[in-house]
C-alpha cells in the first residue's frame, strides 16, 4: 500500500511520501515522488498503484519531456501525463486484469509552471481524468487515506501556514503508520513556495521523528483524559 498526501495552503505546497513497497519479513523501500524541475518549471508527482504501471507511464512521461514538448501550464502536463496513463491501460489492462490485478494508478500533481498564475494541486485518476484542488479540499491522500484524514480535516484549510500543513501532514502519516503494516518510514517531503519556482526536497528517517510521534501519542493521551465524562453516566448507569 502506500501513503501519499498533497496539501496546496494560500503560501505553497506540501508533499509527502512514504517509501514502503512490500511488507512482512521481506521490505522494500522505494522513492514514489517524481520531481521535475528547471527555469518557471516546477512541478512533483507521487503514485499509488501497481509500481509496474506506475513506471511505465512516467518513462513515457519522461521520454515526452525530453524530445522537448513544453508545457506552459501545469493542467497542460496533466494531461499529457493522463494521455501515458490512458496509453498504459491500453497496452496491459487486459493482461493485468486478466492475472487478477487492477490496474489502480492514482496520482497527484502540484507545481507551477510559467504561466500559471498560481501553484496548482491535481489527482489524476487511473481513466486518465483529472480534478483540481480547490479553497474547499487543500488536500488529497492517494492510497491508504482512512487513518490520516481526521486530523487533516481537523486542522486544515487554505490560509494554513507551510509550517502547520507539514506537521499536520506528518501526523497524518503517522496515524496511518501505526494502524497499518503497509505504511512506513522514510518519508519523503516536497516543499514549495508560492512564484519561486524551486522545490525542496528532504527525506525523514524514522529515528528523526520518532520522538514527536511519541509526544503526539501521549498528548492524544492526556487530551483524552480532560474531555469531560459527565455525558456518560446515562449510558453507564444501565450497566447491571
Amino acid at each position: 500500500m502506500t501513503y501519499c498526501l498533497g496539501v496546496k495552503v494560500k503560501d505553497g505546497l506540501v508533499a509527502i511520501a512514504d517509501t514502503r513497497i512490500t511488507s512482512g519479513t521481506d521490505t522494500t523501500v522505494k522513492k514514489k515522488i517524481f520531481v521535475e524541475q528547471k527555469d518557471l518549471h516546477s512541478l512533483f508527482i507521487m503514485t499509488s498503484g501497481l509500481r509496474s504501471i506506475r513506471d511505465k507511464a512516467l518513462i513515457y512521461f519522461q521520454e515526452q519531456v525530453d524530445e522537448g514538448e513544453g508545457f506552459n501550464r501545469l493542467y497542460k502536463a496533466v494531461n499529457a501525463l493522463g494521455e501515458q496513463v490512458r496509453r498504459v491501460s491500453h497496452e496491459d489492462r487486459h493482461a493485468l486484469e486478466k492475472s487478477g490485478l487492477k490496474f489502480n494508478l492514482n496520482t497527484i500533481v502540484g507545481g507551477q509552471l510559467k504561466d500559471d498564475e498560481e501553484h496548482k494541486l491535481f489527482l489524476l485518476y487511473p481513466e486518465g481524468n483529472w480534478v483540481e484542488l480547490d479553497h474547499g479540499s487543500p488536500f488529497v491522500i492517494i492510497g491508504n487515506s482512512g487513518y490520516g484524514k481526521p486530523i487533516l480535516n481537523r486542522t486544515l484549510n487554505s490560509d494554513s501556514s507551510m509550517a502547520l500543513a507539514l506537521k499536520a501532514g506528518f501526523l497524518s502519516f503517522d496515524s496511518t503508520r501505526v494502524s497499518a503494516n503497509d505504511v512506513e518510514f522514510p518519508i519523503d517531503v516536497v516543499l514549495y513556495k508560492k512564484n519561486t519556482f524551486n522545490m525542496v526536497e528532504h527525506r525523514y528517517e524514522k529515528k528523526d521523528l520518532e520522538q514527536i510521534s511519541a509526544l503526539w501519542e501521549e498528548e492524544l493521551k492526556a487530551a483524552l483524559k480532560q474531555i469531560p465524562e459527565d455525558w456518560m453516566e446515562a449510558a453507564l448507569k444501565k450497566l447491571p
